[in-house]
C-alpha cells in the first residue's frame, strides 16, 4: 500500500514535492530517494555521536581528581640548601623542572596569608610585580648556583633587567608558574644573561630578561 500510493503521487513530469507532504509507514521501506535515505542516516549518526559525548569517563570523573599535582623535582628544603633567601622573601615552593646551569621552572603558591597583601591592596590583593621579577631572578639562582657554572652563593646578585613587561594581574589563590632559561654565560665576567617568563593558567603574566653577577667569596 505505501508503494503504491507513493507511485501515484509522484508522476514523471511533475515536480519533485515538498518532504512535508510525504508519508513514509515505516523507515525499512526500500522505495525511499537517496538522498531521504542520506537525512535519515545523517540523523541516527549526530545522536549516536552526542550519546558519547555524555558518556564521556572525564565527565563521571569528580573535579577534584580530574588534575594531577605538579611534579616534585626540588622541595622546599632543597630549595633552602641552594638559595640563601628566607622568610618573608623566598619567593619559590617547589621546582617542577631542572637542569642545572641550563634552565629550572618552580611555582609559587599566591595565598592571601602572603605577608605583602595586607598593604597591596588592602581591598583588592595584587601580588607586586617587582616581587614577580624577584621570584623570577631566584629561579634564576637555582639554575646558576651550580659548581658547573661557578655560582657562589655568597656572591651573587642580581645586576638587571631589561624588556620587563606584566601582562596580567596575580592575586591571591593563583599559582605563578616560572620559568628561567640561560641564555649566555661570561664566565670570565662573572655575567649570566636569562630569559624569564610567569605563567598562570598557562598565559603570560609577566616576562623579561635578567643579567645576573656571579662572583667569588673574596670579592
Amino acid at each position: 500500500m505505501a508503494a503504491s500510493t507513493f507511485s501515484n503521487t509522484i508522476s514523471p513530469h511533475s515536480h519533485a514535492p515538498k518532504i512535508s507532504s510525504l508519508r513514509f509507514p515505516t523507515s525499512r521501506s526500500l522505495h525511499l530517494p537517496t538522498q531521504f535515505k542520506n537525512t535519515h542516516t545523517t540523523k541516527r549518526f549526530s545522536i549516536s555521536c552526542s550519546s558519547e559525548a555524555t558518556n564521556d569517563p572525564k565527565e563521571n570523573t569528580p573535579i577534584e581528581l580530574r588534575f594531577p599535582a605538579f611534579p616534585t623535582v626540588l622541595d622546599i628544603n632543597q630549595i633552602r640548601d641552594i638559595l640563601p633567601h628566607r622568610f618573608p622573601f623566598l619567593l619559590v615552593d617547589r621546582v617542577i623542572e631542572y637542569n642545572p646551569g641550563v634552565s629550572a621552572v618552580a611555582i609559587k603558591n599566591v595565598t592571601i596569608n602572603d605577608n605583602f597583601f595586607p598593604g597591596h591592596f588592602p581591598e583588592r590583593p595584587i601580588m607586586p610585580g617587582v616581587l614577580m621579577v624577584e621570584a623570577l631572578a631566584q629561579v634564576g639562582g637555582l639554575v646558576m648556583l651550580q659548581p658547573e657554572v661557578g655560582g657562589s652563593r655568597e656572591n651573587f646578585f642580581f645586576a638587571g633587567i631589561d624588556k620587563v613587561r606584566f601582562r596580567k594581574p596575580v592575586i591571591a589563590g593563583d599559582t605563578l608558574v616560572m620559568r628561567m632559561t640561560l641564555i649566555k654565560l661570561q664566565k670570565r665576567f662573572g655575567i649570566a644573561k636569562m630569559e624569564g617568563k610567569a605563567y598562570v593558567g598557562g598565559e603570560v603574566v609577566c616576562e623579561g630578561e635578567f643579567l645576573m653577577a656571579t662572583g667569588t667569596a673574596s670579592e
